[in-house]
């Protein structure tokens, strides 16, 4: 169960334990780091978050919400489904080739639990169901038939694109999806070398 945000100590907690997980992985980062970082006690961070697992939970979710937010903001401005599918990757190459990226939080944390049933691994499993359905949604938009076969690729693509670790270039980044998404779909329009 998720802590009610509505204090400023529980988002200072939630905000710290953020930059904290992400930056260190959930395993390396204990309560006490929590609490000397956010300068909130120990109690207070009880309070809010009866367990660590809860804080995480809290973590990946706010996560989630915020990359849908963005997802749907792209699609919005998009012209057509083609347009809608290129501006993902665009945002999706740009936000992979950031300073300090060091990988899908939610792939990350959820790699850091072995136990199938652990939240994380649920709400990671949950979060690439439905991007799979979008993307379904998106590539039958377009007209492939049937878009199972290419959603599942794309996702496989982005996912890819998700554990590079910084490694590319925002432009590489960009180029490369955008290209392995129109080889994917057969247009030959947008491909550069």
């Amino acid at each position: 169960m998720s802590a009610n945000l509505g204090g400023s100590a529980a988002e200072k907690i939630l905000s710290t334990a953020s930059r904290l997980f992400y930056a260190h992985g959930v395993r390396a980062v204990g309560i006490e780091w929590i609490v000397g970082e956010s300068g909130v006690s120990k109690t207070s961070l009880y309070r809010h978050f009866q367990t660590k697992d809860e804080l995480v939970v809290a973590f990946l979710e706010s996560e989630e919400r915020e990359f849908w937010q963005q997802w749907e903001r792209l699609i919005a401005a998009a012209a057509n489904p083609k347009a809608e599918l290129m501006s993902l990757l665009d945002w999706i190459g740009k936000r992979v080739s950031r300073d300090n990226y060091r990988g899908c939080p939610l792939i990350n944390i959820a790699a850091e639990f072995s136990d199938p049933a652990h939240p994380a691994r649920r709400i990671r499993r949950r979060h690439k169901v439905e991007m799979l359905e979008r993307l379904r949604h998106i590539v039958g938009r377009i007209g492939v038939t049937p878009p199972d076969d290419t959603s599942d690729q794309l996702a496989l693509l982005i996912d890819g694109a998700f554990t590079s670790d910084g490694r590319l270039s925002t432009t590489a980044a960009v180029r490369l999806l955008q290209n392995g998404a129109d080889a994917l779909l057969g247009d030959p329009t947008h491909q550069s070398g």
